[in-house]
C-alpha cells in the first residue's frame, strides 16, 4: 500500500539520519574539507598496513589541532560513536582501524598535526605534535647535533603519536629502552574532550600518578595523545656496524652475551636468517652478503651489530668478533652509505614478505634461554597447521624478541591464520615469553591477552578504562573487551 512504512524501513531511515546528523555536527567542528565520508576518500583509512584487518568507517575526521580534536571528541560523544584514533596507519596488529566493535566508527586521523618545537637543549627535551614523522623528528634534531633513542623501519610514515600509544621498541631497545623511556611528558584528550597536559618537561615533579606513562602504550584506548616530549640524546660521532654470519642460534646468543658485557659502545643487534636476506635481496635487486660463502642447505643466522661512540667502536667490535666462537664470516661497515648497505637487509624485511601475500604477523619475546629451541619447534608447529605455509623469522636478538611471520594461508582463511597464531602465541607463553613484545595487542592478539596477563591484571585494566572511557567509545575491542555503547555499536556482539 502507497505511503506505508516497514519497521526495518523507518529504522533504516533513522540510522541515516542519525548518520547525517554525526556528519553535519563533524564539518560544524572541522569544516567540509576534513570531514571525509566518500568510499574512494576513506578506504586508506579502513585498512591496516598488513592489509589482514579492515573495516568500514562512518567517516574520517582531520583536525588539525587539539582543540580540534577535542571538537570531534566530544562530537562523537554525543551521539555516541566509537573512536580509532590513527597515526601513520602503520602499525602490524590492526589496532588503527575500524574492525570488529569498532566497525561504522569515525577513524580520527592525526596526521595534520605536524608542528615540531624549537629543540629545548637546556632541558634536553623536544616537544612535537602526535601527527610529525619520526624521520621529521630525526631530521629536525640532527639539525641541532641531537637525535632521540627510538628508531623503527617504518620511521617515514610512523607517527609520534602512534609510537607513543602503542609503546614502540625498535632497533634501539637495548641502549635506550622502550618508547616509555624515552617520553617526558605528552598532552591528550579524553574520550568526553577534557585535556590532560604534562608538558612542564621538569626532571622532578612528583605530584600524584604518572599519567603519561599510562597513556603510553595504552594503545589509543583511554585517550588521544595530540603532543609528545621526547629525551634527547646527543648525535654519536662515531658508528660501525658489523653483519656477522653465525654457525647456529647457540652461537649468536652467546655473542650477544659476550658483546654485552665487552663491547659498551653496544647499541643494536638483530637477528636474521639466510633464507630472509635471500628474499630481501630478490625483491630489492640487491646482492648476496657473502656470495659462495653460505651453505643453501642450511639456514644461517646472521647479527646486525651496530655500534656508537665519540670515538670509533671498530677497533673494540673487531676484538672481541676475531675470537669469538661460532663467527663464520663478517662484513663491517664504517662509512654511512655502508651502513645503511647492511640495514637494507634488515629494514626490508617487512616489505619483502607482504609481497607475497597477507602475512599472519606475530611479535613475540622468548627469553633467550628458550630462544633456540622455540626457534627450532617453529616449522613444526606451522606444518602442523598449514603444510604449505611459508615461515620468516627476524628480530631484536638482544631484547629476546623474534618477529613471526607466516604466508600462505589466505586472507580470508581466518580458521587457518587463526590456529596458527594461536598454536605460536601458546608455545611463546608457554616458554615464559609475552605474546607481544613491542607491537601492541591491537585486535590481533585480543583472544590471547590471558596468556600474557593474569585476570587480576586484567580486571584492573578494564577498570582504568572504564574509569576514563565509561561508554567504551576509544577503540573498542583494543585491550579490553568491548562494552557500554561501543560494544552496542557493534550488532554481531551479544
Amino acid at each position: 500500500m502507497r505511503g506505508t512504512v516497514r519497521q526495518g524501513e523507518d529504522d533504516r531511515g533513522e540510522d541515516q539520519r542519525g548518520e547525517n546528523r554525526l556528519i553535519a555536527d563533524l564539518v560544524a567542528a572541522l569544516g567540509a574539507d576534513h570531514v571525509l565520508v566518500d568510499r574512494d576518500l576513506t578506504a586508506g583509512y579502513e585498512t591496516d598496513w598488513t592489509g589482514a584487518f579492515t573495516g568500514r568507517a562512518a567517516a574520517v575526521a582531520r583536525p588539525a589541532s587539539t582543540g580540534e580534536v577535542a571538537a570531534v571528541l566530544r562530537v562523537c560523544a554525543a551521539h555516541g560513536r566509537p573512536v580509532v584514533p590513527q597515526g601513520g596507519n602503520t602499525g602490524l596488529v590492526g589496532g588503527s582501524v575500524p574492525a570488529g566493535a569498532a566497525t561504522g566508527a569515525v577513524v580520527l586521523s592525526l596526521r595534520r598535526l605536524t608542528a615540531i618545537d624549537p629543540v629545548d637543549t637546556a632541558a634536553g627535551l623536544v616537544t612535537a605534535a602526535a601527527g610529525a614523522t619520526l624521520a621529521d623528528v630525526q631530521t629536525h634534531l640532527r639539525t641541532a647535533g641531537y637525535t632521540i633513542g627510538v628508531d623503527l623501519a617504518a620511521r617515514d610514515s610512523a607517527t609520534l603519536g602512534g609510537i607513543a600509544a602503542t609503546n614502540a621498541g625498535g632497533e634501539r631497545v637495548l641502549r635506550h629502552g622502550m618508547t616509555r623511556s624515552q617520553i617526558a611528558g605528552l598532552e591528550a584528550v579524553l574520550a568526553d574532550g577534557r585535556l590532560v597536559r604534562r608538558l612542564s618537561g621538569l626532571p622532578k615533579d612528583n605530584v600524584g600518578y604518572d599519567l603519561p606513562a599510562l597513556l603510553v602504550g595504552s594503545e589509543g584506548t583511554l585517550g588521544v595523545i595530540t603532543r609528545v616530549q621526547l629525551r634527547l640524546i646527543g648525535l654519536p660521532r662515531a658508528r660501525t656496524a658489523a653483519l656477522i654470519a653465525m654457525a647456529d642460534l647457540t652461537a649468536a646468543v652467546n655473542l650477544v652475551a659476550l658483546l654485552r658485557a665487552t663491547v659498551g659502545s653496544l647499541d643494536a643487534v638483530e637477528l636474521m636468517f639466510d633464507d630472509g636476506i635471500t628474499l630481501v635481496c630478490d625483491h630489492q635487486g640487491l646482492p648476496t652478503p657473502f656470495p659462495g660463502r653460505i651453505s643453501p642447505v642450511h639456514n644461517t643466522p646472521y647479527l646486525l651489530v651496530e655500534c656508537v661512540g665519540r670515538t670509533d667502536p671498530a677497533d673494540e667490535l673487531a676484538t672481541v668478533l676475531e675470537t669469538a666462537a661460532g663467527v663464520l664470516h663478517v662484513a663491517v661497515a664504517t662509512t654511512a652509505m655502508d651502513r645503511r648497505r647492511l640495514w637494507t637487509y634488515r629494514d626490508g624485511h617487512t616489505a619483502a614478505v607482504n609481497a607475497l601475500g597477507v602475512p599472519v604477523k606475530l611479535d613475540v619475546a622468548v627469553p633467550l634461554t628458550r630462544i633456540t629451541a622455540f626457534v627450532d619447534d617453529l616449522p613444526a608447529l606451522v606444518r602442523a597447521v598449514t603444510p604449505s605455509a611459508r615461515l620468516h623469522l627476524w628480530g631484536h636478538l638482544a631484547e629476546a624478541n623474534l618477529h613471526v611471520n607466516i604466508t600462505g594461508p589466505d586472507r580470508d582463511d581466518t580458521r587457518s591464520r587463526e590456529t596458527l597464531a594461536g598454536a605460536i602465541l601458546t608455545r611463546a607463553a608457554a616458554d615464559g615469553g609475552s605474546i607481544g613484545a613491542e607491537h601492541g595487542v591491537g585486535r590481533a592478539k585480543m583472544p590471547w591477552i590471558g596468556m600474557s596477563r593474569s585476570p587480576d591484571e586484567l580486571a584492573v585494566m578494564t577498570a582504568v578504562k572504564h574509569a576514563l572511557d565509561p561508554a567504551g567509545l576509544l577503540n573498542p575491542g583494543v585491550l579490553v573487551p568491548p562494552y557500554g555503547i561501543g560494544r552496542a555499536a557493534d550488532p554481531a556482539l551479544p
